[in-house]
């Protein structure tokens, strides 16, 4: 079942908001509607100076690592206004790896690269100066001041140690991996920063995937006529994944056990977050590859307690686990409550479960993601409203996890193209070329991160493809209103991470968001929100429920325009500029 726009008592703003057109804030501009299928992106690439390619370096092993990378983030490095891109990369492989031996950057060719934004619509390879080279063979990355200085920090997940990288403000890093304590080991995949507790600090959450060792690597595929394949991860067990909790002098302690965590061991490839239940807390959701997703609900004391299951999130509707790899926790439907959308393998369909407010039911197939869906493996993934109608739209970055699946299958392709559904009063409409002629072509898509990287109100998207080179599409939608929100907390976390965020437009539309950097697959992108109007001219009504419980009511904020939001030392009503 679907549902239209909720109105003003769906947000529990009450009488205040019930009487907005009577306030004279009604008369929105109704002009004509642009035509359903008027998303439009542009692959600028080439022109954007990005010149970075995926090296995966694979091997006739076939060792899982060459095909799981790689990830990458859309954030602002230098507080310069502009959006920056980094993406992690792979590392040389032997073949086959010598016993002992680990993957090692063997050259500027396997390094993590790091571009800044020139706000031109290019950029600038400043990885050497920045210092975020990297080493060993690297998988996700994730987002978050977790010192609260100001300044963006970056965590990159690997197979075998991570690293955390401080920003310094100046332009470099620092890695400060040791100190903090939290080089983890084992597969890393997705993290995510998250203020579990509420304390005003970011905390760290790790996904692991499989116990995977080079030594240990069987051999599958058909060995007549002679061609091997990557190995399905039933062939290797499953680890627990990790949560970090920031001491707040630099170091984190390991609390996976004590918090509930590490009890539940998973295949973890991507974690989102939001506050499913509207209790104040944020809750956790990991998509596991092949066997049953987690559902971590935050029980307000420093734990976790896992109910995927009777929340109806572990399996798909035909009771079957499915190969989980991209999610996003978002409100896709405009009735108040966190969605989740999760990416799979081919002849899975994506899987979309609406939250009804005692659990989640499924719905893929009455949204139209299910038929859309069925022939492709996604990745990257983020419920993001790309032409700012009031409604999120569906991006998948797309591709088979096996180069070897078109033996096999005469319908199922390793390059695929990206998937791009318009969303509206719950349902989605495959776009498919529509969108333009770049989201016909095919990559071995993985990584996507988000955020609008020319500053012109809309999400764009970069994508980072296995053993291949990234592409910037560049959303060239336009004509419709838009209102941007940049969150800065104190006392919260000052990224503002796991505020909930509700607006109403003069037309009547409420929206609802969840500030986070987490999400997709293996990527971080941009915290800021871009909230779409639609046709409406007035400013809309905002509502900011900050973690630190605190309530801010906006009602002045400039359309068209990146507003900075700080968060009130009181609950009282707080400016913008």
């Amino acid at each position: 079942m679907t549902r239209g726009p909720a109105r003003a008592g769906a947000i529990g703003w009450g009488l205040a908001l019930g009487t907005l057109a009577a306030a004279g804030l009604g008369a929105g501009f109704h002009g004509a509607e642009p035509e359903p299928d008027s998303l439009r992106f542009t692959d600028i690439t080439a022109s954007s100076g990005i010149d970075f390619e995926h090296q995966n370096s694979p091997t006739t092993q076939k060792y899982l690592i060459e095909t799981m990378g790689g990830g990458l983030a859309l954030f602002d490095y230098d507080n310069d206004g502009r959006l920056d891109v980094f993406f992690t990369n792979g590392a040389q492989l032997l073949d086959p790896m010598p016993a002992g031996r680990s993957a090692v950057k063997a050259g500027s060719s396997y390094s993590n690269r790091l571009y800044r934004g020139n706000g031109d619509g290019t950029f600038s390879d400043v990885t050497g100066a920045a210092s975020l080279a990297g080493s060993g063979y690297a998988m996700g990355v994730a987002v978050g001041d977790y010192d609260n200085d100001g300044d963006a920090d970056v965590y990159v997940t690997s197979y075998g140690p991570n690293q955390l990288y401080r920003n310094n403000g100046d332009g470099t890093f620092s890695d400060v991996t040791p100190a903090a304590g939290v080089a983890a080991g084992g597969w890393s995949s997705s993290a995510a920063f998250v203020d579990y507790d509420n304390d005003g600090r970011l905390d760290l959450f790790v996904c692991r995937y499989v116990d995977f060792a080079f030594a240990d690597n069987p051999y599958c595929g058909e060995r007549r006529p002679g061609y091997r394949e990557y190995c399905h991860p039933r062939s290797f067990g499953g680890m627990a994944s990790l949560l970090f909790h920031n001491q707040g002098d630099g170091t984190f302690r390991d609390v996976s056990e004590e918090s509930g965590i590490g009890r539940h061991v998973g295949k973890a490839l991507g974690v989102a977050m939001a506050d499913y239940d509207g209790d104040g807390w944020i809750d956790l959701y990991v998509a596991n590859d092949s066997v049953p997703a987690f559902l971590f609900r935050n029980d307000a004391r420093g734990g976790f307690v896992e109910l995927a299951l009777p929340a109806g999130v572990a399996v798909n509707e035909m009771g079957v686990a499915v190969a989980g790899m991209g999610t996003d926790f978002a409100d896709y439907d405009n009735d108040g409550r966190p969605d989740l959308v999760v990416t799979t393998l081919s002849g899975e369909t994506y899987s979309l479960y609406r939250n009804t407010g005692g659990g989640f039911e499924p719905a893929a197939g009455g949204s139209g993601l299910a038929e859309a869906s069925f022939s492709y493996s996604g990745w990257g993934t983020k419920l993001v409203d790309f032409d700012n109608d009031g409604w999120k739209d569906l991006f998948v970055a797309q591709g088979h996890v096996l180069d070897t699946i078109e033996l096999t299958s005469d319908h199922i392709k390793y390059a695929q193209p990206p998937l791009l559904l318009r969303g509206r009063a719950g349902r989605f409409t495959n776009l498919g070329g529509a969108a333009g002629s770049d989201l016909r072509r095919t990559w071995a898509g993985r990584g996507a991160a988000f955020g609008d990287i020319d500053n012109d109100g809309d999400a764009d998207v970069v994508v980072s493809n296995c053993g291949q080179r990234p592409y910037v599409l560049r959303n060239d939608t336009g004509g419709r209103h838009w209102l941007g929100l940049d969150l800065v907390g104190a006392p919260s976390n000052r990224d503002g991470l796991g505020a909930r965020v509700s607006s109403l437009t003069a037309s009547g539309l409420t929206q609802h968001h969840t500030v986070s950097t987490a999400s997709s697959y293996q990527s971080a992108s941009d915290k800021r929100l871009l909230i779409g109007l639609d046709l409406d001219r007035e400013s809309p009504r905002i509502e900011i429920r900050w973690p630190s419980g605190t309530v801010q009511r906006l009602t002045d904020a400039r359309l068209d325009r990146m507003a900075v939001v700080r968060e009130p030392a009181t609950s009282a009503p707080a400016a913008t500029r």
